[in-house]
């Protein structure tokens, strides 16, 4: 039996999930971001107490055909942006068309339809955060965040920076008190 469960972004996600599972007696073949995959079916009571424990480490069952996809597209996205630095070597609407094995007009409109924006600012907003949290570190350099996130140099990750935020890298870096959304709030 396959569950597909909303807001799964990280490892840590995997975890919980995990756990709770465990605690229900439900024993898992598989998990990965937003889906798991059951040994057997589940009582519709070990589904609802299932519902119950994850809603309240924030994650949902989603059952709904189309809100799987979104789902399944954002959990790409986030992959690609947090897990799988530089592994884009096409363009993004072929590198979702080929993970998720559809149409990519088909996904974008979809995708439009249910979130509001398109897959591309939505992905452009988990870049973002991303720089936010590197720049939060202070570990690499901006020219160092911009090669890693797959920007073509610095300068175009400053526009893009600027323009989602209002303010400059080196302004953000500067700021006593750093304004970052969580990935699931994008």
């Amino acid at each position: 039996m396959k569950l597909y469960i909303k807001n799964m972004v990280c490892d840590r996600c995997l975890m919980a999930v995990k756990s709770e599972l465990e605690k229900l007696g439900l024993h898992a073949i598989s998990i990965t971001l937003g889906e798991v995959e059951l040994e057997t079916e589940c009582t519709e009571t070990q589904k609802r107490d299932l519902l119950k424990s994850i809603r309240s480490l924030g994650f949902d069952l989603i059952d709904d055909k189309k809100n799987i996809t979104i789902e399944r597209i954002k959990t790409v996205l986030i992959d690609l942006v947090y897990n799988k630095n530089n592994v884009l070597n096409s363009n993004l609407s072929d590198y979702l068309a080929n993970d998720l094995a559809q149409d990519y007009s088909a996904l974008s409109n979809l995708f439009s339809e249910i979130e509001g924006i398109t897959i591309e600012h939505y992905f452009i907003a988990q870049k973002i955060e991303r720089v936010k949290e590197l720049l939060t570190y202070d570990e690499l350099t901006l020219s160092e965040i911009a090669i890693q996130l797959q920007y073509s140099n610095v300068a175009h990750l400053s526009n893009q920076f600027k323009k989602t935020t209002g303010f400059t890298p080196t302004y953000f870096k500067r700021l006593k008190v750093k304004t970052r959304k969580q990935i699931d709030d994008l």
